[in-house]
């Protein structure tokens, strides 16, 4: 049977074996540059809409609205920039009463990620950027160990979050959360990296992937 598999090749090198982590960075800077292509054809496609429809300003306007809460055009304005991190592998408690780290305490979980964004949409973001992708409504922050997937792509700490608003409001909606309180606990004691900036007038790009619903469909 080894031998009818193998067909006179080695079949234990490494070199015949795709990794599951090359495989999935493969995909996701092909994601990137079809999210890229999409973009760029969407554009063309506006511009062909705007000369042929005759709409009127009325319908220009609301249509321009919608566009920009739906977060795929882009948005100027000032930002708040927050970056999280892992903690050093080394890492050690920094205050007594608390226990010896396990691996789990020292990196990044989705719902860190999904904390500081909820926190900033509550403190009156209008807009959104996850590393270099724009959130929308259908938008999904996961992780899968200690990678951040995101819109099809895979991301490694540290990750940074931007949020176009009020920076005032921002920041105070971020100290006001609860599971951010609870995550400042792990940075205070075992190095979790936290950092948060004022960036002053930034632009976030419109975002380019497909704004399609997609669902599962019943076998006939």
């Amino acid at each position: 049977m080894s031998f009818d598999t193998a067909k006179g090749t080695n079949i234990r090198t490494d070199a015949s074996m795709l990794k599951l982590s090359d495989l999935i960075q493969e995909r996701s800077h092909k994601n990137a540059s079809l999210d890229e292509s999409n973009g760029t054809l969407r554009d063309d496609v506006d511009t062909l809409a705007g000369r042929e429809d005759g709409s009127s300003e009325a319908e220009d306007a609301k249509l321009a609205a919608l566009e920009k809460n739906a977060g795929t055009q882009k948005l100027k304005g000032k930002a708040v920039t927050v970056t999280l991190n892992d903690a050093p592998p080394n890492a050690t408690a920094k205050l007594p009463g608390y226990p010896e780290p396990q691996p789990d305490y020292l990196v990044i979980h989705q719902q860190d990620l999904q904390a500081v964004v909820n926190a900033l949409w509550q403190g009156g973001a209008q807009g959104i950027k996850v590393m270099d992708q724009r959130l929308i409504s259908t938008s999904a922050v996961r992780c899968v160990g200690n990678t951040l997937i995101l819109q099809g792509r895979v991301y490694s700490p540290p990750y940074k979050i931007t949020a176009i608003g009020d920076p005032q409001k921002l920041q105070k909606a971020l100290a006001a959360s609860p599971a951010i309180q609870n995550y400042m606990v792990y940075v205070n004691v075992y190095g979790l990296g936290w950092k948060v900036e004022e960036d002053g007038t930034v632009t976030l790009p419109g975002y380019s992937g497909t704004v399609d619903l997609h669902y599962a469909k019943p076998v006939e």
